[in-house]
């Protein structure tokens, strides 16, 4: 008897803060049924990496499978596109932001207060 056929998606790695833990964004475009417009929208996943491969901005291919946790229902399955080597985590995220269409570019630095004069 054959297994069933599994849901895999590609995207890119947006997060790698979790041991073992990936948060992967996959983009995609549908139409919208008022306007009649293609716009695009992206879902998150988390997914499980056994060995921390994948770095920030990797794409990847993700597989479904039994849950992992409470959050995690998919693995890891190839890295497909490694991420440019030497550029800081500020580049990596403020490329993905203009890739997903987000004109806010967010700092990490902590919020400045107005001095009082």
């Amino acid at each position: 008897m054959e297994r069933n056929k599994r849901t895999t998606f590609q995207g890119v790695v947006t997060s790698v803060k979790n041991e073992k833990t990936i948060t992967v964004t996959v983009s995609t475009k549908r139409n919208d049924p008022l306007y009649r417009k293609r716009v695009s929208y992206s879902k998150k996943y988390r997914a499980h990496d056994e060995q921390g491969l994948a770095h920030l901005g990797d794409t990847v291919t993700i597989m479904a499978c039994r849950p992992m946790s409470a959050t995690k229902r998919f693995r890891l399955v190839s890295i497909d596109k490694k991420a440019v080597e030497g550029t800081s985590l500020e580049e990596t995220e403020a490329a993905l932001e203009n890739k997903e269409g987000v004109d806010e570019v967010v700092s990490t630095s902590s919020k400045e207060t107005p001095e009082e004069e």
